[in-house]
């Protein structure tokens, strides 16, 4: 559409105007002779007024002495019929007192809107003067719904000092706002802790551990009441460290040990994440004990002479080493004594100590012996245990050696396969008359239906006449009524809608193929191996009319896109298919919500995806374009579009499309323009009912945002050129509802200009028409009357290898070559990096062939537009030798 040009447009319808004449019929009143020389003054006076949705306000004036009383409203005098005068005597004076009301709505305010501020004022008569009072101002009131700005979320440390700002939305009369602290309104008065600034920002003086919570800015007026995103304070405490406790003893009893000391973060302990106190917990010390020495005897003394009392002794000491910091004393006798009277007592005493002392030497070396016999065992058992294992370690070596012969029968494989010497070969189509394979094992007839699903008992169709049909471009020979009417006998399929027109249908098997509904932007790519092999299914796709189902839409719910069935639901895939559908949002998640809805088997809607947060485990997958909705599904059934929007940004494109009478004998001349979602389907529906209207198009079809604003959409028209043309319409404008087009079920809304040409004669037509959304921006396009044909292509099925641009083959050959991971990255990651798919490579990694759902993706993309030359160069520039199978004419392959 040409570049259009978005004002604010403002509609003056004509304001009824009447002269003040003081006549017969005027309001006047006669004062007493002694008041006749007293101007007039204001016991009441207008005070400005506010016009809350359409309730209009009502202005009152009262004065004395008084003989007449209007009103003047923007310089201009109010009607005297909208007057409602009352008279009264003042009985304190007895003068005359008028009073006057008139009546404000806001269709009168919204026709100067934008000019200037709208205003009245009250004028007064005596009979000596007039007496004008104050100017009462009358303003719309409103409150947007977005704030300019709003509070962000904090973490503060505790007694720090917290801002929060908050400008609320723009209003009239300007909005008051109050703070709220986990929904409970916050009182300065009651907590000086808390201060609200002139300019509405809150600030809390010294943020305290009861300050955390969630602060939200209310603004509310005399219209409505908003509240701005929760901010989220957080008051976090930064811990502290205690004082040191007392070194500890040392650790060793006996030499260098370690004493440690410790202190803990509890002074303050950290709250809500702050920081943990930096240093050590634990300090360790050096330090060394003194041993404990134990007692040790010297060695005996030689005995002495035999004394006096016949008796000879001998003494040691325990001096070797002394006892000494807590060690044991030395344990035994320090002094022996003998009687030396007998000689027989003291050889017996000399003979037993030497043999003591022999035994002991005995034991000494029976000990040694001992240790040394066990060492020696020892080392044997060693020996034998290594001798054992190595034994057995020959013979399992041998065992594997002879097991060899279990592998004769593998051969390696490459990751990229070797070119066979007749590469040429694999440019050739395959002879699709045939069904041979390279399955190894039973194969088995297509006609068989032991391996295929009852379809009398299953939700598939019924069993095809005969076992096979004869197909020319995947369309049945039957005609399309027959169809669609055997199909509607199905228990499942009573819903289906009987249109013929936006209906196809065809048969396929593992090869694959497509659906198309022509001029809607409606297909179904099914890839090669889709169907299971041995499996023909015959499959429909159908746009659903809006009227002919009951999609549950709730709260700012919108369809976004057409109802599509496919089908039948139920049939067996063994890899996704993809559905292509227009859509009408302005393709931005962040302004949007957008599920996908699927209907059940019991005809309820439910959700089973939510854009943005797909999971490659499910069975749906979806890649939301400009335009357009590709959706990968492993089951077939009816889907729909629905976005919730998330804020005022959320737009959705709206078509708006001019028809004209073809032929017009008389007078009078209809301009009908349709408001529609910008989908191709809706727009096919409206040409072919306007067909049968007899009307044709006029101009281009323009694209228009229309915002979740609330307001509703007007349309006008302009610049006739006045000396041919003339308007029939009483308003100066049409006025569309804003939820008959948010909602999106009624497919034909349109609004009708009547136009009148002054003589049949006049054959040309010059106007602008203007479309906005009160209170929002507009657009104006200006009207042409070329007509717009509508092309139309009968290839609604293709079955086989005429349903893709890349051969088969060739496909099976890239898959193959880029499907296996390459250490310098020229595989499958890359190719959609250069196709511009990198988004999605986790849903593609999550798939047995990387490579193949990328070329289904791109034939679902580039069926009329693609150009398989640029994705040989893509080929190329990934580095695979592949790319030229590309490169060869038609008559090759």
């Amino acid at each position: 559409s040409s570049s259009i040009s978005a004002h604010w447009i403002r509609v003056f319808p004509p304001l009824f105007l009447t002269s003040l004449i003081c006549s017969e019929h005027a309001a006047t009143a006669t004062l007493p002779a002694s008041f006749s020389d007293l101007l007039p003054h204001f016991l009441v006076e207008p005070e400005d007024e506010f016009i809350v949705k359409n309730k209009p306000v009502t202005l009152s004036c009262r004065s004395t002495p008084a003989t007449q009383i209007y009103f003047k409203c923007n310089g201009e005098w109010v009607h005297q019929d909208d007057h409602l005068i009352e008279r009264t005597i003042d009985p304190a004076t007895a003068l005359p007192v008028m009073q006057v009301t008139i009546d404000i709505t806001r269709q009168q305010v919204e026709k100067i809107f934008g000019l200037d501020e709208y205003w009245c004022q009250c004028v007064a008569w005596s009979t000596t003067g007039t007496q004008k009072s104050q100017k009462a101002y009358i303003r719309i009131a409103y409150l947007r719904k977005n704030f300019e700005e709003e509070p962000q979320g904090k973490e503060v440390a505790l007694d720090q000092e917290v801002l929060l700002r908050c400008h609320p939305p723009e209003g009239v009369p300007q909005a008051e706002v109050e703070w709220q602290r986990n929904e409970d309104v916050i009182d300065p008065a009651s907590d000086p802790n808390f201060f609200i600034t002139a300019d509405h920002n809150l600030v809390i003086k010294k943020a305290r551990l009861a300050d955390t919570g969630n602060y939200t800015c209310v603004a509310k007026n005399i219209v409505a009441r908003r509240k701005s995103t929760s901010a989220t304070v957080l008051v976090y405490v930064n811990g502290g460290w205690s004082t040191w406790t007392t070194w500890s003893s040392c650790s060793a009893v006996c030499g260098r040990g370690w004493q440690k000391r410790s202190r803990s973060c509890t002074n303050p302990t950290p709250l809500n994440g702050g920081t943990s106190c930096e240093g050590q917990s634990v300090q360790k010390s050096a330090c060394v004990a003194t041993c404990p020495v134990d007692g040790g005897w010297s060695e005996w003394s030689k005995w002495s002479a035999c004394g006096a009392d016949c008796s000879t002794w001998r003494s040691r000491e325990c001096t070797q080493p002394s006892p000494g910091t807590g060690g044991k004393d030395c344990q035994g006798l320090d002094l022996q004594s003998l009687n030396c009277t007998s000689e027989e007592n003291m050889l017996a005493y000399l003979s037993s100590t030497e043999i003591k002392g022999a035994v002991g030497g005995a034991e000494d070396v029976a000990l040694y012996v001992g240790m040394v016999a066990v060492a020696l065992c020892l080392t044997l058992l060693l020996i034998v245990v290594v001798l054992v294992y190595r034994r057995k370690k020959e013979g399992l070596d041998a065992d594997v050696t002879d097991s060899s012969i279990l592998t004769t029968g593998f051969q390696p494989m490459g990751i990229k396969p070797s070119k066979p010497e007749n590469s040429h070969l694999l440019t050739i189509q395959p002879d699709l008359t045939t069904t041979t394979t390279s399955y190894q094992g039973t194969l088995r007839s297509r006609h068989d239906t032991t391996g295929k699903f009852s379809m009398t008992n299953g939700p598939l169709l019924d069993p095809l006449p005969n076992g096979s049909h004869t197909m020319h471009n995947g369309k049945l020979n039957s005609d399309p009524a027959e169809f669609v009417s055997r199909l509607s006998t199905q228990s499942y399929f009573k819903t289906l809608p009987r249109d013929v027109a936006n209906t196809s249908y065809g048969t396929f098997n593992f090869l694959g193929g497509r659906l198309t509904i022509p001029n809607t932007g409606i297909s179904l790519l099914i890839p090669p191996e889709a169907i299971p092999r041995g499996k023909i299914y015959e499959i429909y796709l159908t746009v659903q009319r809006k009227e002919d189902l009951r999609l549950p839409l709730a709260g700012c719910q919108t369809l976004l896109s057409p109802v599509v069935s496919c089908g039948p639901p139920g049939v067996v895939l063994s890899r996704p298919v993809i559905l292509s559908m227009d859509h009408c949002s302005d393709a931005c998640l962040d302004n949007w919500a957008v599920r996908l809805k699927k209907q059940n088997y019991e005809g309820t809607w439910e959700d089973v995806l939510l854009m943005g947060e797909e999971l490659v485990s499910e069975p749906y997958y979806c890649q939301l374009e400009a335009e357009t909705c590709r959706l990968f599904s492993e089951q077939l059934g009816t889907f729909a579009l629905v976005g919730e929007s998330l804020h005022m940004g959320a737009a959705k494109r709206l078509r708006l499309v001019l028809f004209s009478d073809a032929y017009c004998s008389t007078l009078e001349y209809n301009i009908r323009v349709y408001c529609m979602d910008d989908t191709q389907d809706v727009f096919k529906e409206v040409m072919q009912m306007e067909r049968q209207l007899g009307g044709r198009l006029i101009d281009e079809p323009h694209v228009l945002l229309f915002k979740d604003s609330y307001h509703n959409l007007r349309l006008s028209i302009h610049d006739m050129p006045q000396a041919h043309w003339r308007s029939k319409l009483l308003a100066g404008y049409q006025e569309i509802p804003f939820y008959h087009i948010w909602n999106g079920s009624q497919r034909y809304l349109h609004c009708t200009f009547t136009l009148e040409r002054l003589s049949l004669s006049t054959c040309e037509l010059t106007c602008q028409l203007c479309v906005w959304q009160v209170e929002g921006e507009g657009q104006s396009f200006g009207l042409d009357f070329n007509i717009f044909l509508l092309m139309d292509s009968n290839a609604t099925a293709l079955a086989g290898p005429s349903a893709f641009q890349i051969p088969y083959l060739i496909r099976q050959k890239i898959c193959g070559s880029l499907d296996a991971p390459c250490p310098n990255g020229a595989d499958w990651r890359m190719l959609a990096q250069r196709l511009k798919l990198e988004r999605h490579m986790i849903f593609f990694a999550s798939k047995a062939s990387p490579t193949s759902v990328i070329l289904d993706l791109w034939e679902a993309q580039h069926f009329h537009s693609g150009n398989i030359n640029q994705l040989a160069t893509v080929m190329a520039d990934i580095g695979k030798q592949e790319a030229m199978i590309f490169l060869v004419s038609d008559g090759e392959c």
